[in-house]
């Protein structure tokens, strides 16, 4: 059984596994990649607000238009704000048509043009460039943008963006083989904000990743504790005791993902799973 399931496991890595530094990372993690998310808030007149908003929804739905109207828009930026606004939609964009190297240099340029009087916003922005990095499969390259925004975010003593970033930074080191190193920088997140359930979750991933299960279970019940219906930790706890040959507890994990999301790319995972405790 145990077997089984580990042959799964390593089935998940992918023809590229440069691109999840965890085997086994839910879907929601890896997305965290490809679709960089929208920075933190900035307040803006109405009308530069939604202009925002329509370029974002562009750039997810018509990514190519996307790229005239962030252009566009860049050309005729009234102010410093939305020169960093245009150039966050033009590198989303981007990152949606997967031309990540070009994301990654206009993340990096907004980031810069922000850094001045928007620092939170600054540092999410070099993360997102660190996040197109990895999602073009250059850990290297990654891992420096996202110790940049850590540095930012700490100037600032904003210890829940920092948590995020280290989270990150563990995963463009982990992709690099720096396994210690990623341990150090998760061990960071949980400190910096022992709420970040993606840090703990992590955490249980290269806990588990590592052979190191006991500590692995201990994550992954922390995860729980702060959000017991998300699916990816209710997967996760179940590869974790299936490995461990916890069978029945393996069992009620992967059951409880096909009820919080019984229509999901994880419940279909779970009911995989599943079979192979049934051998």
């Amino acid at each position: 059984m145990i077997a089984g399931i580990l042959s799964l496991v390593l089935l998940q890595v992918g023809p590229n596994p440069t691109l999840d530094a965890f085997p086994g990372t839910p879907p929601e993690l890896r997305d965290r990649k490809t679709v960089p998310a929208p920075a933190v808030t900035v307040s803006l007149p109405e009308e530069s607000q939604k202009q925002f908003a329509d370029c974002l929804a562009s750039a997810q739905s018509d990514p190519e238009a996307a790229l005239d109207i962030a252009n566009a828009w860049r050309m005729s930026a009234k102010n410093d704000l939305d020169l960093v606004r245009s150039a966050h939609c033009l590198g989303i964009a981007l990152v949606r048509l997967e031309r990540f190297d070009e994301a990654r240099q206009i993340f990096e340029v907004a980031s810069a043009e922000a850094a001045d009087r928007f620092a939170a916003y600054s540092a999410r922005l070099k993360a997102m460039a660190g996040n197109a990095a990895l999602s073009e499969g250059k850990p290297a390259v990654a891992e420096p943008l996202f110790a940049s925004a850590i540095e930012a975010a700490l100037a600032i003593k904003n210890a829940e963006l920092a948590s995020d970033l280290y989270v990150d930074r563990a995963t463009s080191l982990g992709a690099s083989e720096r396994m210690d190193e990623a341990v150090e920088a998760l061990r960071l997140a949980r400190e910096s904000n022992p709420a970040n359930t993606r840090a703990w979750l992590v955490s249980a991933l290269l806990d588990r990743r590592l052979e190191r299960l006991d500590d692995a279970q201990k994550m992954i019940e922390e995860a729980a504790k702060l959000d017991p219906r998300n699916p990816a930790i209710g997967l996760e706890a179940g590869i974790i005791a299936a490995l461990a040959g916890r069978r029945e507890d393996a069992r009620r994990s992967f059951e409880s993902v096909l009820i919080v999301a019984p229509d999901s790319e994880l419940a279909n995972r779970a009911t995989a799973y599943l079979e192979q405790l049934k051998q």
